[in-house]
């Protein structure tokens, strides 16, 4: 049977260049980077070569990075220490309603154990935060506010250089998540104008286990994780150096690849796109028809639920998901969906194909045939659908 992998936004596998620059670092190059002798003293500079790689994929100064566990370590890291650095300034955050859970829950983490106010902003039917809206939000309280680059649920690409201006011009702090657009549109953290900027090595094609913050020189953190002096005495912890080379391939990776890589997924992507609503009636194609992630398509499907769509695409060897990968055991309507405005019952149908380079036109041919297939089999044991189908033929 054939395997088709199109749930690259909750795993993607190590690529064989990054493999093959990690295995050193297992045991002929396995010194601690603290250590004062020549075993180590080496390793620190191999830290800081794959330091100054992560950097310029961002157009940032390699001092401005720190590494860490996770791209949910890395938010962790920006709101709450930046929140704590800098309590004098105020203890109010704004975060977008469809932030990563990371991002959501040291808000709330914040709330319940420091006295913050957390304010939730709403989104559009496309999950836009629109900037006059942001700038209504701000208060002389407003410590820090945190929107993602683009949604791993719904695809949207946020106009984050609008959004930071914004924060800019009241000297709030703004912090974006970015995992899911590094590597796959140019992210530039001077055209941005971020203060903070949070990336994950598994996106790009690293190992799990290994995540990147930037911040803007000057920007004040509390460390999340207490330990020794590592990472300038921002992330306590021996740094995971086989894990940090991949990342640093990977940046490089990236970096060349960029253009050709999110040409090749758009049309992927458009193709996908175009045969659904061809083949499939009463589809809602989630997110921003065009601002959008270039390797990224969702769809709500009605009549269905999504949880036996994907059983029932694994099957056939297609390989989807349902939304986030971090919140797809919460059997609970999405929160992001619901912020969009769409009616929970739509919302369970809910499924995300998300593209690699290494799928293919015939990828997409395939699933073009096995799902009509089985959203009709769906469908036919739906008694949501009969009432539906049956109201229309009265109509």
């Amino acid at each position: 049977m054939k395997r088709v992998y199109l749930d690259h936004a909750a795993a993607t596998p190590v690529r064989r260049e990054v493999l093959e620059a990690m295995l050193p670092y297992f045991r002929e190059r396995f010194g601690n980077p603290s250590a004062v002798y020549d075993l180590g003293s080496e390793i620190k500079d191999v830290l800081e070569e794959q330091r100054e790689k992560v950097a310029r994929l961002i157009n940032a100064h390699r001092d401005e990075v720190v590494f860490t566990s996770s791209g949910a370590e890395a938010n962790n890291l920006a709101i709450k220490g930046v929140a704590l650095a800098n309590l004098k300034k105020g203890r109010r955050i704004i975060i977008s309603a469809i932030e990563h859970h990371s991002v959501l829950n040291a808000a709330r983490y914040l709330e319940k154990f420091h006295d913050f106010e957390a304010t939730f902003l709403p989104v559009d039917k496309y999950g836009l935060v629109e900037p006059e809206r942001l700038r209504k939000s701000l208060s002389p309280e407003t410590l820090l506010v945190s929107i993602q680059h683009a949604s791993n649920e719904v695809g949207t690409i946020q106009n984050i250089r609008e959004l930071a201006a914004v924060c800019r011009e009241q000297g709030v702090i703004f912090h974006t998540d970015a995992v899911a657009t590094a590597g796959q549109v140019p992210v530039d953290v001077k055209d941005l104008q971020v203060d903070l900027l949070t990336l994950n090595g598994p996106a790009l094609g690293a190992p799990k286990g290994v995540g990147t913050l930037f911040f803007r020189h000057k920007t004040r953190l509390v460390p999340q994780i207490h330990g020794g002096i590592q990472e300038n005495g921002r992330r306590g912890g021996t740094e995971n150096v086989p894990a940090i080379v991949g990342l640093g391939e990977a940046a490089v990776l990236a970096r060349q690849e960029l253009a050709g890589k999110a040409k090749y997924l758009t049309g992927l992507r458009d193709l996908l796109v175009a045969g659904v609503k061809e083949r499939v009636p009463c589809v809602v194609h989630t997110g921003h028809p065009t601002q959008r992630l270039p390797g990224h398509v969702s769809f709500c499907i009605e009549g269905i639920e999504g949880e036996a769509l994907v059983f029932m695409l694994t099957s056939q060897g297609i390989y989807a998901n349902t939304g986030s990968a971090c919140a797809s055991k919460a059997l609970k309507t999405s929160p992001v969906l619901c912020a969009l405005g769409i009616h929970p019952e739509l919302a369970q149908g809910s499924v995300v194909f998300t593209f690699n380079t290494d799928n293919s036109a015939e990828d997409v041919n395939y699933v073009l045939y096995h799902l009509p297939l089985a959203v009709g089999r769906l469908r036919s044991f739906s008694p949501v659908w009969r009432k539906r189908t049956a109201a229309a033929v009265g109509e």
